[in-house]
């Protein structure tokens, strides 16, 4: 019997799509486009991009939250949660996005109670000041070499415990550091794309019922192909560093 741990990117995959992208491509100056391409090229970290692109952004509380209600979740996101709350499956939400749009979102669907369903976060932090947002890093770590807004791979070396496998559930560029702190991964391109090139052990998932299912087997001991990956993942880097 394994007890695994839960990590979980959430824009564009507890959510359809990018609630900070929608956001910006709605209610900021096109400036924002150009500083994606520095943070994709790798010229900035996520932190500095997130500080310069949400500066362009001008908006109303009102016209704010409604673009975040059009923002479609998961269909099986719900389900998921009830499935690792009654499986006491721990299950954390890391994410460079904003609190205000996790907790709305999250509101919206039912799931804000915390001890309810078990759903803790880690992301920046914004408000609302006079139409323009006021952003904060409050899990951005210092000796973080890439300059990400939220740091993925400190979070799970801290929070992961003694569980067994580190699973990791996301899609984007944003989560290719957290990837490599988790035995195993859940992914949609592009970060599957990502996993297989740096031969991350991986699987690709639609929505969050094909992630139910795999848990399921990892309770049980039957995800024998995932485990010989993700023990092969663990073991090899340390035998590496054994035989220097």
């Amino acid at each position: 019997m394994t007890s695994p741990i839960v990590f979980c990117d959430f824009d564009g995959t507890i959510t359809l799509a990018d609630v900070t992208d929608e956001i910006l491509n709605r209610l900021s100056r096109p400036a924002w486009q150009e500083i994606e391409q520095l943070w994709m090229g790798g010229e900035i970290g996520s932190r500095q991009c997130l500080e310069r692109q949400l500066a362009l952004v001008e908006t109303s509380a009102s016209e704010l939250n409604t673009l975040i209600d059009s923002i479609p979740l998961d269909p099986d996101f719900l389900q998921f949660v009830q499935f690792v709350h009654h499986s006491a499956i721990p299950f954390l939400v890391i994410s460079d996005g904003l609190d205000l749009v996790i907790r709305r979102v999250l509101a919206r669907a039912g799931l804000h109670r915390w001890g309810r369903n078990g759903i803790h976060f880690y992301s920046s932090a914004a408000r609302l000041v006079k139409g323009r947002l006021a952003i904060s890093f409050p899990h951005a770590a210092k000796d973080c070499v890439h300059g990400c807004a939220t740091c993925k791979p400190a979070l799970i070396r801290r929070l992961k415990g003694e569980h067994w496998p580190v699973i990791y559930v996301g899609d984007g560029l944003s989560d290719r550091y957290g990837v490599r702190e988790a035995d195993f991964v859940y992914a949609r391109r592009p970060l599957l794309d990502f996993c297989r090139e740096h031969d991350i052990p991986s699987r690709p998932f639609t929505t969050f019922a094909d992630v139910e299912r795999a848990l399921a087997k990892w309770q049980g001991g039957e995800a024998a192909a995932e485990m010989a990956e993700a023990t092969r993942s663990r073991v090899t880097p340390a035998l590496a560093e054994h035989s220097l």
